[in-house]
């Protein structure tokens, strides 16, 4: 069988092959030719174009469109076309070597029944951004980060009060970093590119805007400045802004004046409006046509039914000022279900859709009514009016300091902790410090507000809290060189009725003096709402008027939350939040003032109850003290640090030429320094190379239980004059605790190499030479 195959392939091989002759091709004249070889080389190129299949209308591939700018001397370029093509819109924005991609989407229905727009903002930095793996167990990112949390914020907060009312669809904005230099922080591009990412797409939205940050170095503004510029820089301001409106304000600042600020604030508008155009024009290049979404609104027939049932009940509530906040929320809940009621026996189900909505705008009415007209708040109080203030320190004698602060039913309980300088928080951003020793932690519990919930990780509304509180708290906390301490302040809400916020700013400030932080003076916050009414044929605000220290009711139902911290000198933090589409800049700079006036009545409350600083052994603080050694010395204490710190109960750390020792107490510090002086400068006893328990992994081996290992004998190093980064070796001798370990198991004697490693981590030398020093036994 083998051989008939094998004959019938030679014979296949033997016989001539068939050449066929070219396929016919057809051209645009309709004749057709066959093409040869050389009639193919003369054959013209067009007849090769005409030949191929007709361009798809509208298909584009790979077409980009580009639109560039200049703010600030620096260039800036939006691109899109590129790079996720199939998102509803995105935009690659650019700067030097930093590159930014939005992508934004939305869903294609909405909920029937729904009140409010389901917006995600998903800002990601990846380690490949910078060229570095991350250092996580499995070398991926995890969890998001403070840090890309609050830039979410910063993209959610200015977008949000452009969607259409009614507009209820999930919509998605996802930002990532693909590349950074590390000089610009990627938070504005991102801002800015989600803006012109929402204007490519269908989604009805109200744009665009312009976001821009602005810093300040001697005096002088500085229009996106760079990350080392801002660590010089006494203002960090981020100003987002429509073409004429202000939309949102994020700054800390060390202790800048009203006046100041405002000329930022005006700069800033008058900058950022340059990212609008450009938006504008590539929308209109590359952009697509706004598609009609569902818009959940009421029928002016069920609105006008409901205000008719609920319309005088609440204006009952609202009038009675003796009304606490659940006694006031209870009664508006009798009245919305008693409206709830009517509707059933009428079967009208069309407005029981609407009701919670319906009976939320009849109290905005009504609220809103009475403010403007009367002058008058729901609690009674004027329109300047701060609520009644309790502050107390150290509440708690036994932690290093805390401070109890209540502003009308607002109350906040911080506390502080005092920690090494090794307890620093380590940052692992793509900009900014790679550590951070002042830390605020703000926590909202459910039962702030009497409600069930469950208690999960990172919240985006408690980390942007806990961050404002931070940044005015960081204006007054002393320099390193002065206060080497790591300091976390926990701003626990033990109720809520608005502001809770600028209450920890006051907490904190007190519960810092109460551990005897040398902070210079107080700082305190407060915060300003806004009221106003709008023209319906223009557009424009024509009447409104200005809360001092709003409630929560007031920051739900009014139009702005402007939360405002600082000392007497000027402010260090602001944060503006808006609810319309934008609010002028002179109202903004308005509000200035009455926010000062506020905060200085109550920096004269909380100078009443902590003034200066508590003496370090008034309470229970923890004692800190640094020590210089020379670095022999250093070398020794290396290795008796974890010793006195079992001893002593200290902390003990070495950096930099120094030691720095923190004790809970007196008595142990004065300890851990007698051990700390005796082992630096005490000379150490030194064993003879015979009786050297060499350390494996865990455990230690003689000479003798070596020998009964795999390799049954030991090489014993007879050292002579070898260098180890922290020590120095003698022939035959070894210090007492200096001991060795091998790094790789040794089998047999004919190894020429062995590579040693001291218990400090440093390396000697891999290569050793056998002959000169080495010996086997």
């Amino acid at each position: 069988m083998s051989m008939a195959v094998a004959s019938l392939r030679s014979l296949a091989r033997r016989q001539p092959r068939l050449r066929l002759p070219p396929a016919p091709l057809v051209v645009p004249g309709g004749r057709a030719a066959l093409l040869s070889g050389a009639a193919e080389e003369a054959a013209p190129l067009a007849a090769a174009e005409a030949a191929a299949p007709p361009p798809v209308p509208g298909r584009k591939v790979l077409e980009s469109f580009r639109e560039e700018f200049e703010i600030g001397g620096r260039s800036i370029a939006f691109e899109t076309g590129k790079m996720a093509r199939f998102a509803n819109g995105s935009v690659v924005i650019s700067m030097e070597d930093t590159h930014v991609l939005s992508t934004v989407a939305a869903a294609k229905s909405s909920e029937p029944i729904r009140d409010f727009l389901p917006l995600t903002v998903d800002y990601q930095e990846k380690q490949y951004a910078q060229g570095v793996i991350p250092t996580t167990y499995m070398r991926r990112e995890g969890a998001p980060k403070e840090r890309e949390l609050l830039c979410g914020r910063i993209i959610d907060r200015p977008i949000r009060p452009l969607f259409p009312p009614g507009f209820y669809h999930e919509v998605q904005i996802m930002v990532n970093v693909l590349s950074s230099d590390g000089k610009q922080d990627p938070d504005v591009m991102a801002a800015n590119a989600s803006s012109a990412a929402l204007m490519l797409s269908d989604i009805p939205w109200n744009g665009p805007i312009g976001v821009i940050r602005v810093g300040r170095i001697d005096g002088a503004f500085i229009l996106n400045p760079t990350v080392d510029e801002l660590g010089l820089s006494d203002l960090n301001l981020v100003y987002a802004c429509s073409r004429d409106k202000t939309l949102m304000i994020d700054v800390q600042a060390r202790e800048i004046s009203e006046r100041d600020l405002q000329a930022g604030m005006k700069l800033a508008h008058s900058e950022a409006i340059k990212c609008i155009d450009p938006q504008i024009s590539l929308a209109k290049r590359a952009g697509k046509k706004k598609k009609e979404y569902k818009i959940s609104l009421i029928s002016d027939t069920s609105y006008e039914k409901i205000r008719t049932f609920s319309e005088a009940p609440i204006e009952e509530v609202f009038t009675d000022s003796s009304y606490g906040k659940f006694e006031r929320g209870g009664a508006l809940e009798k009245i919305t279900q008693s409206v709830k009621a009517k509707l059933e026996e009428e079967n009208d189900e069309d407005s029981l859709k609407f009701l919670h909505k319906a009976v939320d705008t009849v109290r905005k009415q009504v609220i809103r009514k009475r403010i403007i007209e009367e002058g008058l708040r729901v609690d009674g109080r004027q329109l300047d009016e701060v609520r009644p203030l309790y502050c107390e320190s150290n509440t708690y004698p036994l932690l290093h300091g805390s401070a109890l602060f209540s502003r009308g039913d607002t109350q906040v309980l911080c506390t502080v902790t005092l920690g090494a300088p090794g307890d620093a928080q380590r940052l692992d951003s793509i900009v900014g410090p790679p550590t951070k020793r002042f830390m605020l932690h703000y926590s909202f519990p459910p039962f702030s507000i009497d409600e069930v919930a469950k208690r999960g990780g990172l919240n985006r509304r408690e980390v942007g809290h806990g961050t404002l509180a931070e940044k005015a708290l960081l204006a007054v906390l002393p320099p390193e060189s002065d206060f080497p301490y790591t300091v976390r302040v926990n701003a626990e809400v033990m109720a809520s009725d608005g502001s809770t916020s600028m209450a920890s700013v006051c907490g904190g400030s007190m519960a810092l003096m109460d551990a005897g932080i040398p902070v210079r003076e107080h700082v305190a916050g407060v915060s300003v709402g806004l009221v106003s009414q709008v023209d319906p044929a223009t557009g424009d605000i024509s009447n409104y008027r200005i809360l001092t220290d709003i409630l929560g009711l007031e920051d739900h139902l009014g139009d702005m939350d402007f939360k405002i911290a600082g000392t007497r000198k000027g402010i260090t933090a602001i944060q503006l939040d808006i609810k319309p589409a934008g609010i002028p800049l002179d109202i903004i700079c308005e509000s200035l003032e009455p926010a000062r006036k506020a905060r200085n009545q109550i920096l004269d409350r909380m100078d009443q109850e902590i003034s200066t600083a508590r003496g370090i052994n008034d309470g229970s603080s923890p004692r800190l003290a640094t020590l210089s050694f020379s670095n022999e010395s250093l070398r020794k204490l290396l290795f008796h640090r974890k010793k006195i710190e079992q001893e002593t109960g200290a902390r003990v750390s070495i950096s930099d030429g120094t030691v720095t020792i923190v004790a809970k107490t007196q008595e142990i510090m004065d300890k851990a320094i007698e051990k700390t002086l005796h082992e630096g400068l005490a000379q150490p006893d030194l064993l003879s190379s015979s009786s050297v328990i060499y350390s494996w992994q865990r455990w230690s081996l003689t000479a003798d239980q070596q020998r009964q290992r795999d390799c049954r004998r030991l090489h014993v190093a007879s050292w002579r004059g070898v260098q180890c980064g922290k020590l120095q070796q003698r022939r035959g001798y070894m210090q007492r605790l200096a001991v060795f370990r091998l790094r790789h198991t040794v089998s047999w004697c004919g190894v020429k190499h062995h590579k040693w490693q001291h218990r400090c981590g440093c390396k000697l030398r891999s290569a050793v030479p056998w002959h000169s020093d080495l010996h086997c036994y």
